[in-house]
């Protein structure tokens, strides 16, 4: 069943404390909008940053994660106006005012090479337009951002840009669509930055519920289980330090998170040839093939009557898949070259960057760490198995 976007007109049915604190901002924010284009909001849209507890780079592999949202948020405010240009003002004066104009076609051109702030917001209008597919008349844009998530320190001040324009651009339409399809085209559109990424930070920002961690699945199909932590005394608190130290996740990309993605997709791959299933339906056809598709598959095949207990089922299917994957790759502990990856599945280099999409999202590394990525994608989703269950 999907989930509509919450409509509210109370700061208490998002903020648990600190109202008058909120409030203030909000005000803030309206009044900021009023002295820049010289008329009321019609909304304001809200998404707020997140904090993983559990589940650390096992998204883009299928594998459930446990993060939860946390009140740092990024809210834009915006008036519907005539015409189709769209303009973009920050009550941060770090960051300067951009406009553009809706392109039939493009929608909207983004140069991933100009790391602008605007950009982010670029790919969420994209998103937003194609997904509502009515992108022959958009409706004009005054928008106005006040963000409190710290940029690149890991809480995902991006993902709440991306998914916040969206919603932005799909109200200002008139067409606000399920928290399900806005997480899909927030997962989307985040990638026209360049980035690969899974669905964690877009899902935490959109279908996290107040007071609540989230325990997140992803395959087979994407589904939010609210959990709430046992209460104690004192009641139970999580700190997040910011140690200072910025790491702008779409400028690193090519030797760092994008390559990661690549490295499992790989991995993937090589490993259900070695478990002689890759040329089964479910992988053949998977695009891209998952390390939690390549365990599906081998126990749909190999055991087909499994009927432990959901956790026991996935305790005892990640301890074989970590002996299987440890066993394979541990040939090469210093890594594999792009040749042996291609040598091993019987294609090209080139077929092989084309499978995984090197080509939309270019990386640099002479080695694939194969080994150490795939022994990390398992035994963490472990520990999240395990962990919810405490």
């Amino acid at each position: 069943m999907d989930h509509s976007i919450p409509i509210v007109s109370a700061l208490d049915d998002i903020y648990a404390d600190n109202l008058l604190q909120h409030g203030a901002r909000y005000q803030a924010l309206t009044e900021a909008f009023i002295k820049v284009y010289g008329a009321m909001p019609d909304f304001i849209a809200r998404a707020p940053g997140r904090v993983n507890i559990i589940g650390e780079h096992i998204d883009y592999c299928g594998f459930p994660v446990f993060p939860m949202a946390i009140v740092p948020d990024c809210l834009i405010a915006v008036k519907a106006v005539g015409g189709s240009s769209v303009k973009l003002s920050n009550v941060n004066a770090k960051f300067p005012t951009r406009q553009f104009d809706y392109q039939p076609g493009s929608i909207a051109e983004i140069d991933e090479s100009t790391h602008d702030w605007v950009n982010y917001f670029k790919c969420g209008y994209k998103g937003a337009l194609e997904a509502i597919a009515d992108t022959a008349s958009p409706v004009g844009m005054q928008c106005l951002m006040d963000g409190s998530v710290p940029i690149s320190v890991g809480l995902s001040s991006s993902s709440a840009f991306v998914c916040c324009a969206v919603m932005a651009t799909m109200r200002a339409n008139d067409r606000l669509l399920s928290q399900e399809r806005v997480v899909e085209t927030s997962v989307a559109s985040e990638r026209y930055i360049g980035t690969n990424g899974g669905g964690m930070d877009q899902t935490t920002s959109i279908m996290s519920q107040s007071q609540s961690a989230a325990f997140i699945e992803f395959s087979p199909m994407l589904r939010v289980t609210p959990v709430r932590f046992p209460s104690t005394t004192p009641p139970i608190a999580f700190v997040i330090a910011n140690t200072m130290v910025e790491s702008d996740k779409a400028v690193t990309a090519p030797t760092n998170y994008n390559l990661r993605v690549v490295e499992t997709r790989i991995g993937a791959l090589m490993l259900a040839k070695h478990l002689n299933i890759l040329e089964h339906s479910a992988c053949a056809n998977a695009d891209p093939l998952t390390f939690k598709t390549v365990m599906d598959e081998f126990f749909a095949s190999s055991y087909p009557s499994d009927c432990d207990s959901p956790v026991l089922k996935w305790t005892k299917r990640l301890a074989v898949m970590l002996e299987q994957a440890g066993a394979f790759f541990t040939t090469h502990p210093q890594g594999f070259t792009l040749g042996d990856c291609a040598g091993y599945l019987g294609i090209s280099a080139s077929d092989l960057a084309g499978l995984v999409h090197t080509d939309r999202y270019p990386i640099q590394a002479d080695r694939f760490k194969l080994l150490q990525r795939a022994q990390h994608a398992f035994s963490e989703a472990l520990r999240v198995v395990k962990f919810r269950q405490v």
